[in-house]
């Protein structure tokens, strides 16, 4: 997914600022947003019924934080990182596990997913890198295959 792209450190800040303004946006609106249980049963798309879709940006920007070779396959229907019940990249998630919460209001998720990769969008055009959008699945296993 990000072969051939050189990972610039001003993109990764990039990132890391779309998701400290996301996190901003969750907490202001606490209400819509909903509060995690951290049941980690969103974690198993499968069962759960969902898929989760990741971004060229940010796929890049978690192989840097976790280091390349540690980016697990996903095997099956459920996310890797998930240990016992638990997120094990917590602060290197994606935008989509920051904005989903079992009980909060969708509409609300919705926006913020969409304006969350209308930025992620304009962070390729801005860096020249290639937008892709992909189900986690097929962006864990494309880059743990290189």
């Amino acid at each position: 997914m990000v072969a051939g792209c050189g990972t610039d450190s001003q993109l990764l800040k990039k990132v890391a600022e779309i998701y400290d303004w996301l996190e901003l946006q969750i907490h202001r609106i606490n209400d819509l947003a909903g509060v995690c249980k951290s049941c980690g049963s969103c974690c198993d798309f499968d069962t759960f019924d969902h898929r989760l879709f990741v971004t060229s940006p940010e796929l890049m920007y978690f192989a840097a934080s976790l280091g390349a070779e540690d980016v697990k396959a996903m095997l099956a229907g459920r996310c890797p990182y998930n240990v016992g019940g638990k997120c094990s990249v917590y602060e290197h998630r994606f935008a989509g596990c920051r904005i989903f919460s079992c009980n909060g209001d969708a509409d609300f998720q919705s926006e913020l997913s969409e304006s969350v990769l209308a930025k992620l969008k304009s962070t390729c055009t801005e860096f020249q890198i290639p937008y892709r959008y992909l189900d986690l699945a097929t962006a864990l296993n494309s880059h743990a295959r290189g």
